[in-house]
């Protein structure tokens, strides 16, 4: 299915979610997250980004894996980070930046991280801009960097196509969310040892997928 809502329409649904977005995302989502998290595989002291922050639910596992790292993290929208940054004061954490941005253009320098973290963002935007913004996700990853996503996926069983009805009597519904599969995107645009797993938890299905930017070959003297 194609995205039905377009980046201002995305932006308005989630500034209306925000206050009860985090009772969705343990109803449907918890399992995904916390499996994205152990294929992250975070080292204390690494550099860690991750866009589509939402109201800092696994930013705050990231705060807490890598206390001595760099940890950043982006959203399209400024509702969802005030609760991220209320909760990495919480934690007491200090090692990290929340800003707005966008996925398209990411606001840092080639080669910056070790790690890229990615929740449900991928399921909201047209497929054609898909491999715009994996190119980007690319560009900031450092040499063999980690790419782990989880996404809204295609339901391998019959109680999963109620959130497919869901979403095409109202997008808004279902945070404007459809079911995508991305390994041939990520193996088109680059990425290599492509690992995917699928989870159904309260009939969500969303897909987990870890990948790796490739290194660069050492240069000749």
């Amino acid at each position: 299915m194609e995205a039905k809502l377009d980046k201002e329409q995305v932006r308005a649904v989630y500034r209306r979610m925000a206050a009860r977005y985090d009772t969705w995302s343990h109803l449907a989502e918890s399992k995904a997250r916390r499996r994205c998290l152990e294929l992250a595989n975070i080292t204390d002291g690494e550099a860690v980004l991750e866009v589509a922050v939402g109201t800092g639910i696994l930013f705050e596992q990231v705060l807490k894996a890598n206390p001595s790292g760099r940890n950043e993290g982006t959203d399209l929208t400024q509702e969802m980070l005030v609760r991220a940054k209320a909760r990495a004061e919480k934690l007491g954490a200090f090692r990290y930046e929340l800003k707005v941005g966008d996925a398209y253009n990411l606001a840092y320098p080639d080669h910056s991280f070790d790690v890229l973290l990615n929740n449900y963002m991928f399921d909201l935007i047209p497929e054609k801009d898909f491999q715009r913004i994996l190119s980007e996700f690319k560009r900031v990853l450092r040499s063999g960097g980690r790419l782990v996503m989880a996404n809204m996926t295609v339901g391998t069983k019959w109680f999963n196509t109620l959130w497919v009805w869901l979403y095409r009597l109202n997008p808004a519904l279902v945070g404007g969310c459809r079911g995508i599969e991305l390994s041939s995107h990520l193996q088109r645009a680059g990425f290599r040892e492509i690992q995917r797993e699928y989870i159904s938890q309260f009939t969500f299905p969303s897909e987990v997928i870890c990948a790796l930017k490739p290194m660069r070959p050492a240069s000749v003297a």
